[in-house]
């Protein structure tokens, strides 16, 4: 018998789990100094970017394709292109996803694979 494939968005909690998450995530770099640097690449106001990280997680996770169906969607490398993306923002990101998903009391089996998920597609862009 095989082991049931890992669900990370019903693992999380579902929308609700992913939308704690995305909101864990903000205010995590609203207050990390670390952050400070990515924190001034987004808006003063963060609603917009919460639905849109928290659209594109949802599908990212095994949810529901929100991001996909939005008409204002972008693929990630293009959507970051106008912002100085180095290594110091990478590990602010990590970082600050890392936090939260602690916070949030992400088992520590499924935040070290999302970490390693989410370290492949920060060091993709």
């Amino acid at each position: 018998m095989t082991e049931p494939e890992l669900d990370p968005y019903q693992e999380l909690g579902g929308a609700d789990g992913v939308r704690l998450l995305v909101d864990h995530f903000y205010a995590v770099m609203d207050r990390l100094p670390e952050a400070e640097g990515i924190r001034a690449m987004h808006a003063p106001d963060l609603a917009p970017m919460r639905g849109l990280l928290f659209d594109f997680l949802s599908g990212w996770l095994g949810g529901p394709p929100l991001y996909l169906e939005r008409t204002d969607r972008k693929c990630m490398r293009s959507a970051h292109e106008p912002f100085t993306i180095g290594p110091a923002e990478r590990e602010a990101w990590l970082e600050c996803m890392d936090l939260a998903m602690e916070e949030v009391g992400v088992e520590a089996e499924l935040r070290e694979i999302l970490h390693q998920a989410f370290s492949r597609v920060a060091a993709a862009l």
